[in-house]
């Protein structure tokens, strides 16, 4: 069982990780539990999504839209790296996933197969911490380094609070039987990587290397050599001045 975190818990993680966190006012409260009657849990995995349109935040913490009501998701993540929070009950971000892709993502299988409607349907609410980065969705609109790191952070801390790996990080398109296409979009760069293309496969791969290292670590960062003693620095000038000297010497042979 893998039963919500508290709103301090996933506060916490988050910090831990690194995560720029803010506070939408009433987020502690908002969620779709009572609405729907329907409970929050257990979860098996974290699902990112991409905003499709700018200014977001208020329309995933709160007003969501006409035949969806907010929250639309747990976390809503602005170009900047900056992560709010909207919700830690239920919300509606993920919709009905397909039985067969919703497995291999809580069973943490290597491979994910394509959402088939035919294995049946689970409600993706109840089951999926719901991630919403603010993104055109247009394979246009770029994906900033420090938003994608961000996004490794989100998943990496929930990955790392409960001992998952990052075969429990979906996207959208991977479980949806509605044919979403979130997230996708040019990135960047993330740590000494250039730009490349949103896949799935390799954000998993940057939340498995974050998961294999303290939840201080940073991508690309390199320890500085330690400068040199004063022991070291005196056999490097000794051997310049016996290589002049031997150098000297030579030319002086030859000269002669």
């Amino acid at each position: 069982m893998a039963p919500p975190l508290s709103h301090d818990r996933l506060l916490t993680i988050l910090r831990n990780e690194g995560v720029k966190l803010a506070e939408y006012p009433g987020w502690r409260t908002r969620e779709r539990d009572d609405e729907t009657g329907k409970t929050f849990g257990p979860v098996h995995l974290v699902l990112n999504h991409h905003t499709v349109s700018r200014d977001s935040l208020r329309i995933v913490a709160e007003t969501g839209y006409a035949g969806l009501p907010g929250p639309l998701a747990h976390i809503h993540l602005a170009k900047s790296g900056l992560a709010t929070m909207c919700s830690a009950g239920r919300a509606n971000h993920a919709g009905l996933m397909a039985v067969n892709a919703f497995v291999s993502f809580r069973d943490e299988q290597p491979t994910h197969p394509a959402p088939s409607k035919a294995s049946g349907t689970v409600d993706g609410n109840d089951v999926a911490y719901g991630i919403e980065a603010e993104n055109l969705g247009d394979n246009v609109d770029v994906w900033p380094r420090a938003q994608y790191d961000a996004l490794v952070r989100i998943n990496a801390a929930i990955c790392r609070e409960y001992d998952w790996t990052g075969e429990s990080c979906a996207g959208h398109k991977e479980t949806s039987i509605e044919g979403k296409v979130d997230p996708r979009g040019p990135v960047e760069g993330y740590g000494s990587r250039g730009r490349f293309a949103f896949t799935l496969d390799l954000f998993r791969k940057d939340v498995d290397e974050r998961l294999a290292h303290a939840a201080s670590w940073s991508p690309g960062t390199v320890t500085p050599p330690k400068p040199p003693t004063v022991e070291e620095r005196l056999a490097v000038l000794e051997k310049t001045v016996k290589d002049q000297g031997v150098r000297l010497a030579v030319l002086e042979t030859k000269g002669a």
